[in-house]
């Protein structure tokens, strides 16, 4: 009896045992899982950033002559914002402080164009587990690229260059930025390089999601397309702008900054429909390339567990109002694509709701559910993005120099000139290209009052310096015979020739 009582407690033991090294693996395997769950579903972020590429300028912002049909099916396999805005600049490089604000989720008055020392998109996703990668043009310093990525191939630092010589750095082993060298067409050095960064992701053990930076120096000018690409447009199948003028009707800035000399005044419908054919042959450039980054996620298996971001720094005039740059708060040069497409994205949704570029960095912080950073100005869409909510705010406010500054709602918009005591109210509904200035009409003037208040509302909470009542008036009158093209060294001979009839002489 006592011999088959003790082998019973044994047996027993051993049921006991087995039973808890059952619990133990049992638990080990749901950590593991648990781990590989969350390694496998935290989104990796691609972000595609243009440079000086209109709104409208894509086919899905119902424009029949530009062909973009990867950012076209990106737009209708996510989100597309139809009112995105840069909130302008200090200076005339608009692509500095709007990259700045972008980066750091700051207005322009708490970061204008300076990084150093400013917790960065890259740097916060760094410090949650991502690996960051960027690629392209950085307009902010090289120690705030080397302070806030991981690693970095094919940078170009600076505003421009020729884009058949794109001048590029490397960022070494030690995180520094090492000696410059001169690669082939922006476009494919930058998207090459990131394709690259994808294929050596995709060969690794891939523990943590990454976020990869393009920035693309088209399509800024010098409007000098790939050969591939210089025949794509025919000249005079691209129609001008409908708000085209020959000039601007008054001077409110200088109008020798340079992106204002790129063609002789008065500008004419020949000149602006060579540069739209130009400037589209650029971003059909880039539309081709996206579609390649599309392809290579998803032959890594990447694409279905890949956010897209695509966006712009700032428009461009291209012939609107009279003018050719983004130095000025008219719609064309203020409003940028925007187009967030991936998962757990509403698909073939269009919004809008009034929004900022730098709203992307509290918004993407939501959606991966991470804590936000503290002191952002911008503001998350993805209530938006998930039909919530219509809007983040009933106003917007852009800014130029010490000139300009406007203001705009659902419907209405003013731009204000204190320096010259000249104002303009426009209602975008009924005159989205701001042709038909309201702002003299007494019908109209309870609106500029009503709009007015809006502006310096804003100008108060974003700790705008500008003096709005100025004691001295200037004189709004110009004229354009003494106005002088200055080429620079980034623009090819044949584009001198082409838009800088007196400097071409001199090739």
């Amino acid at each position: 009896h006592n011999i088959l009582k003790g082998a019973q407690n044994k047996l027993n033991m051993k049921k006991r045992l087995f039973s808890y090294l059952i619990g133990i693996i049992a638990v080990f395997h749901y950590l593991a899982c648990d781990t590989e769950d969350k390694s496998t579903t935290t989104p990796n972020i691609l972000f595609i950033f243009a440079d000086d590429q209109r709104a409208d300028a894509l086919g899905v912002a119902s424009n029949p002559y530009i062909k973009t049909p990867n950012i076209d099916a990106l737009a209708k396999n996510g989100t597309r914002f139809e009112n995105c805005y840069v909130m302008g600049g200090h200076h005339g490089a608009i692509c500095a402080p709007s990259r700045a604000m972008l980066l750091s989720g700051k207005s322009l008055f708490h970061v204008y164009d300076r990084l150093d020392g400013v917790q960065t998109l890259p740097n916060y996703l760094s410090t949650h587990g991502y690996q960051t990668f960027g690629t392209g043009k950085w307009h902010n310093g090289a120690a705030s690229f080397e302070s806030n990525f991981q690693e970095g191939r094919e940078i170009m630092l600076g505003g421009m260059s020729d884009h058949f010589e794109v001048p590029v750095r490397y960022m070494d082993a030690y995180g520094k930025l090492d000696s410059l060298q001169s690669k082939g067409f922006s476009t494919d050095v930058f998207t090459e390089a990131a394709l690259d960064y994808l294929d050596r992701y995709s060969k690794s053990k891939k523990d943590n999601p990454f976020f990869c930076y393009i920035a693309y120096t088209a399509p800024h000018d010098p409007r000098s397309p790939a050969p591939a690409y210089a025949d794509a447009y025919a000249e005079d199948e691209i129609p001008v702008p409908d708000n085209f003028k020959p000039l601007h009707p008054f001077r409110f800035d200088d109008f020798n900054v340079r992106d204002e000399t790129l063609a002789a005044w008065p500008r004419t419908t020949e000149v602006i429909q060579s540069s739209l054919a130009e400037y589209y042959a650029l971003i059909q450039h880039i539309d081709d390339r996206v579609g390649d980054l599309i392809d290579r996620l998803k032959m890594h298996d990447l694409y279905d567990n890949t956010l897209i971001v695509y966006a712009a720094d700032n428009g461009l005039a291209l012939g609107s109002h009279g003018l050719l740059g983004k130095q000025n708060l008219y719609e064309h040069s203020t409003k940028v694509p925007l187009i967030i497409s991936g998962p757990g994205i509403p698909e073939q949704e269009t919004s809008k709701a009034l929004v900022y570029l730098y709203d992307l960095i509290p918004t993407l912080v939501d959606y991966l559910q991470i804590p936000q950073p503290a002191n952002l100005d911008g503001k998350s869409l993805l209530n938006i993005i998930h039909k919530e909510e219509e809007t983040v705010r009933t106003s917007l406010y852009t800014a130029y120099r010490n000139t300009v500054r406007a203001v705009r709602d659902k419907e209405w918009k003013l731009i204000r000139y204190p320096q010259i005591d000249e104002t303009q109210l426009f209602n975008l509904d009924q005159d989205p290209h701001e042709l038909v200035n309201l702002a003299s009409d007494s019908l109209y003037q309870t609106k500029v009052t009503e709009m007015m208040e809006k502006l310096k509302m804003h100008h108060q909470s974003t700790d705008d310096t500008l003096n709005l009542s100025p004691k001295t008036i200037i004189s709004k009158e110009y004229d354009y015979r003494t106005l002088v093209q200055k080429r620079d060294r980034w623009q090819p001979a044949y584009i001198i020739n082409k838009y800088f009839p007196k400097e071409g002489d001199k090739q």
